[in-house]
């Protein structure tokens, strides 16, 4: 078995990283007699379980660029790379989003929003790979995703310093993920079309 390379070993990292993440988020742990200290912020009272999630996920998204950037600049791309990398984002952020919507912290749209459109645009990408096909992806997809992880940062970081002057940068942020999702997903869509429905 060969040995996992450096963009690989990165990958692993952060869906452990990401299983963290969530792990902290779900546990019940007032039943175990634990409160996590709080303090006082302007009118919001911050959760210290939270700005420590939100520092762990801000890592967890800089990984994310910093692997593909290595993988393409040395020319490490391999086939598990490409397969644990998105997993790695699937349960990052999808994950994330999930969570936030059950404790009522953002909309539950959005992550229904998001999923939705994950689900089509993998679809597309197994059947144009099937055929051989690679459609590429757009600048708005990847906006989308810049926005995305921006906005929940923000969220996890209680939208501060924003919160302190009455601006909700964090919603303005995952709003326009969630739109541009549905965009990006049509223009997916629209680009697979010939593998998808072939003239005969």
């Amino acid at each position: 078995m060969k040995k996992l390379n450096l963009p690989n070993k990165i990958t692993l990292a952060r869906i452990f990283l990401s299983i963290i993440i969530l792990v902290m988020l779900l546990i019940p742990w007032y039943s175990f007699g634990i409160t996590w200290p709080t303090f006082l912020l302007g009118n919001t009272t911050i959760d210290l379980k939270y700005i420590i999630v939100g520092v762990l996920f801000l890592i967890a998204s800089t990984s994310d660029f910093l692997d593909g950037y290595i993988a393409r600049k040395y020319n490490l791309v391999t086939d598990f790379g490409k397969v644990a990398d998105a997993i790695a984002d699937k349960i990052l952020v999808n994950g994330l989003l999930v969570v936030l919507a059950y404790e009522r912290i953002i909309s539950i749209v959005i992550p229904v929003v998001i999923i939705t459109r994950d689900i089509v645009v993998d679809s597309c990408k197994m059947i144009s790979g099937n055929k051989g096909k690679v459609v590429a992806a757009s600048i708005l997809g990847k906006l989308k995703t810049i926005c995305m992880l921006v906005g929940l940062v923000l969220v996890l970081f209680y939208n501060m310093p924003f919160e302190l002057i009455g601006v909700p940068i964090a919603d303005l942020f995952l709003i326009a993920a969630t739109i541009l999702s549905v965009v990006s997903g049509c223009q997916y869509y629209y680009n697979c079309r010939e593998f998808l429905f072939p003239k005969e």
